[in-house]
C-alpha cells in the first residue's frame, strides 16, 4: 500500500513537472504570435495551465521578480520540484516503508 502511494505522489509531482514546461512553452508561443489564444482549444489548454501552474508559480514569483523580463520562477520551481521528487518523498516514505512493507 506505501508503494502504491508513493507512485501516486512521485507521478502527480512528475505531471506538475511537465504542466510548467508546458505551460512555459506555450506563453513563449503566445508571445511571438505562433499560436493565437483566439483560437478556442488554445484558449482552453493556456487557461487550464495556468490554473494548474498558478498557484505553484505565485509564490515564487514573489520571491525572485523577472530578470530582464525574463521569469525565471519556473525554472526554480522545476528544480525544488525535481529535489522534492528524488529526495525528500522518499526520505519521508522510508518510515512508512518499514511499517507497513
Amino acid at each position: 500500500m506505501a508503494s502504491f502511494i508513493f507512485v501516486i505522489v512521485v507521478r502527480v509531482l512528475q505531471a506538475l513537472i511537465w504542466a510548467i514546461i508546458i505551460s512555459a512553452v506555450m506563453s513563449w508561443l503566445v508571445a511571438f504570435n505562433v499560436i493565437n489564444t483566439r483560437n478556442q482549444i488554445v484558449y482552453n489548454v493556456v487557461r487550464f495551465l495556468d490554473a494548474v501552474t498558478d498557484p505553484i508559480l505565485r509564490p515564487a514569483r514573489r520571491l525572485i521578480p523577472p530578470m530582464g523580463g525574463v521569469d525565471v520562477s519556473p525554472i526554480i520551481v522545476i528544480i525544488v520540484l525535481q529535489a522534492a521528487v528524488t529526495y525528500l518523498i522518499p526520505w519521508l516514505f522510508r518510515p512508512l516503508f518499514n511499517v507497513i512493507g
